[in-house]
């Protein structure tokens, strides 16, 4: 169980700390409730945008890492769909180092013409790299566009393409600068081996004084639901032909989410898993399978798929992936696999109560949830789960009418 003090600052700022008294070092984390999921059609990849401007320093620091470097620390960031995170690990002595760091770089970061145009060649680049100069590039993004139609999240956070970064303006950066990074936007979370009062003290030193606008965060376009199956062929100079089934399921905080991450690592949970024993080393229709939820706040989706070997046809394979979401809509379960699971899911949440910087960024990832105290009891609930629920989620879930199915066929 992960204990924690929660005080919420005047200008809209959470701060969540916790005290570790094992560890000799500090966590600092600090997530801005922006992602991919928060721009607009015509103006994506600026959340990832940020994830680069927001090490380029400040008027008071010209080089972020230096500082984070002298106090013996690391740091670093990512962006997702849903938000951006950034965090330090230092010793718990050199605490302050952190804090004044990340308020400073959430009210002074150098927007510079310079800047902006270094670290948007850099964001065009990487999107070349990743995924327009490598096999199977682009086979997340057909497979979002496939499944979305209205939500944002039918583009991948570095953007629908790398020429929206291109002629992104001063004014454009700026004012999603303005608009997403600032204390009612964002939650700061704490784990050291240091008194709570004092936690939430220093932050409120380093942070209480920054101004929030107050603006209001633009609705988020959520997805009707889908009423028919879709497909989407495509060929590519790859080494084998991918198949890639995707079915709607309920958000973050739905029991289906629950449920379908469970079933997720019922049909792929490691080497041992039905669909790695069934499909690849019993029946050889594939080379590679998986199974995964996307883990989206928003509805997300359950996505099963596989490589298939030169001699398995397409029909086949398709067949063989809707044969095992059958075995699960009719309770082809044994307990053992279900205790294996449910074990599997408690072991690693276990695990991410050992370290800092886990602690710290859960306790952020929670809070943006809305419902901070699942973060002492997502293990009941999966402990929970019985065989009927995973029935009846597969019988909901995995039928024609809500399957978007991506064939991403080797060119001959």
């Amino acid at each position: 169980m992960i204990k924690y003090k929660q005080a919420i600052l005047p200008n809209g700022l959470t701060i969540l700390v916790n005290r570790d008294h094992a560890s000799k070092f500090a966590a600092v984390n600090i997530l801005y409730k922006v992602g991919a999921r928060n721009e607009s059609e015509d103006k994506t990849g600026f959340a990832h945008l940020f994830e680069h401007l927001m090490f380029r320093g400040t008027s008071n620091v010209p080089d972020f890492d230096l500082p984070v470097q002298m106090a013996c620390g690391e740091n670093n960031a990512f962006t997702t769909n849903d938000y951006t995170n950034y965090y330090i690990t230092l010793p718990k002595e050199n605490i302050a180092t952190a804090l004044w760091l990340e308020s400073d770089r959430m009210c002074n970061l150098d927007l510079s013409d310079e800047v902006i145009e270094t670290e948007k060649q850099v964001v065009i680049e990487e999107y070349k790299q990743r995924y327009l100069n490598q096999p199977y590039g682009d086979e997340q993004n057909l497979l979002r566009e496939l499944c979305y139609k209205r939500h944002p999240y039918r583009w991948p956070t570095i953007g629908i393409s790398s020429e929206h970064i291109e002629r992104a303006t001063m004014a454009d950066i700026r004012a999603f600068y303005a608009l997403h990074y600032r204390p009612s936007q964002a939650i700061l979370a704490i784990s050291a081996d240091i008194d709570e009062d004092e936690m939430i003290a220093l932050a409120t030193e380093y942070f209480a004084d920054i101004e929030d606008s107050g603006a209001e965060i633009p609705a988020i376009p959520q997805e009707p639901e889908q009423h028919e199956a879709r497909h989407l062929v495509v060929e590519r100079d790859v080494p084998a032909t991918d198949i890639t089934i995707a079915f709607h399921m309920g958000d973050r905080l739905s029991r289906d989410f629950f449920i379908g991450d469970l079933a997720s690592d019922l049909l792929a949970g490691g080497e041992s898993s039905r669909l790695v024993n069934r499909l690849v080393k019993e029946r050889g229709l594939f080379s590679s399978v998986n199974a995964y939820i996307t883990g989206s706040l928003d509805a997300g989706l359950f996505v099963i798929k596989g490589r298939l070997m030169p001699t398995t046809t397409e029909e086949e394979a398709s067949e063989a992936l809707w044969q095992e979401l059958r075995d699960l809509e009719q309770g082809n379960i044994s307990d053992y696999e279900l205790e294996k699971v449910k074990n599997k899911f408690e072991a690693n949440m276990l695990l991410g109560e050992i370290n800092v910087m886990n602690k710290a960024m859960n306790l952020s990832f929670y809070a943006m949830t809305g419902r901070l105290e699942l973060i002492n009891e997502e293990s009941n609930i999966f402990r929970a789960i019985t065989r009927e629920e995973v029935m009846a989620f597969a019988s909901r879930c995995f039928t024609i009418e809500n399957s978007s199915t991506l064939i991403y066929r080797r060119k001959q």
